[in-house]
């Protein structure tokens, strides 16, 4: 294994309980690509983004090292799911019009997989990076979320996890940056959605190994006396950082 394996364990609650892109993100991308037959959704995951594509593009081709998320993916008749890094997608040369990643470009070794960009684009073909922040629920809840975050499952997180806190916007990308609007998620969640969503951080996960408790079981009642109706759905949104680039320009040095 060459790669962090931090989610096949729990694959399918990373289905379940993660929130969805909004599909304003998806009708941005596809007028943005100067063609739309095929796109590659790199770090896939569980296909959350490639179904999303391929109500654009002619064919989707979606990459995960981890066959266990590919197995929790839903099928799409124009979404192809394979096995692969980032750094070596297997796809053909000069054969995508859109790469996108999403949740997943941190985990990722950059240089080698800019060059793998490099290689599978057509001229003029974009890439699309995003990631998001802490869910927003209310002044109180976030703040024992943020809490649970920083003090609770901080020492947990990977070194990575510093890129999704600046919204990338750290990383040196070689190509042409384009400016994009700001886009956000929504949702309705319950208080156990929320629970299960906190469960499927790789922090939560590595805890639980570690102390062999799990946090949730304490911080489910700090969160049940801010929450209100323990059935209650509340709204729930984070801010999407997104970084678009034009592949076939370079940046200059």
């Amino acid at each position: 294994m060459n790669f962090k394996d931090l989610f096949s364990q729990q694959a399918a609650d990373y289905s379940k309980f993660r929130p969805t892109y909004p599909p304003e993100l998806f009708a941005y991308l596809a007028e943005f690509s100067a063609a739309k037959q095929c796109a590659w959704d790199c770090g896939t995951g569980n296909g959350q983004a490639a179904a999303e594509l391929a109500g654009y593009f002619a064919q989707v081709f979606a990459t995960d090292p981890s066959e266990r998320q590919l197995a929790a993916a839903t099928p799409h008749p124009h979404v192809q799911y394979l096995v692969a890094t980032a750094e070596d997608s297997k796809l053909a040369a000069h054969s995508v019009d859109l790469t996108t990643v999403a949740q997943a470009f941190h985990w990722f070794k950059h240089p080698l997989f800019f060059d793998e960009v490099r290689r599978v684009s057509k001229p003029g073909a974009g890439l699309a990076l995003w990631t998001y922040e802490l869910c927003h629920i209310d002044a109180a809840v976030d703040a024992i979320v943020l809490d649970y975050y920083r003090n609770i499952v901080g020492r947990y997180w990977e070194p990575e996890r510093k890129l999704v806190e600046t919204g990338y916007k750290t990383v040196d990308v070689p190509f042409e940056e384009v400016a994009v609007a700001p886009f956000a998620m929504h949702a309705q969640w319950s208080l156990a959605h929320l629970l299960g969503y906190l469960g499927t951080w790789s922090a939560t996960q590595a805890m639980i190994r570690d102390v062999k408790h799990n946090p949730l079981e304490d911080l489910a009642p700090r969160l049940a006396q801010v929450w209100g109706e323990s059935q209650a759905s509340r709204a729930v949104s984070w801010q999407l950082g997104i970084r678009v680039f034009r592949v076939s320009a370079p940046k200059l040095i």
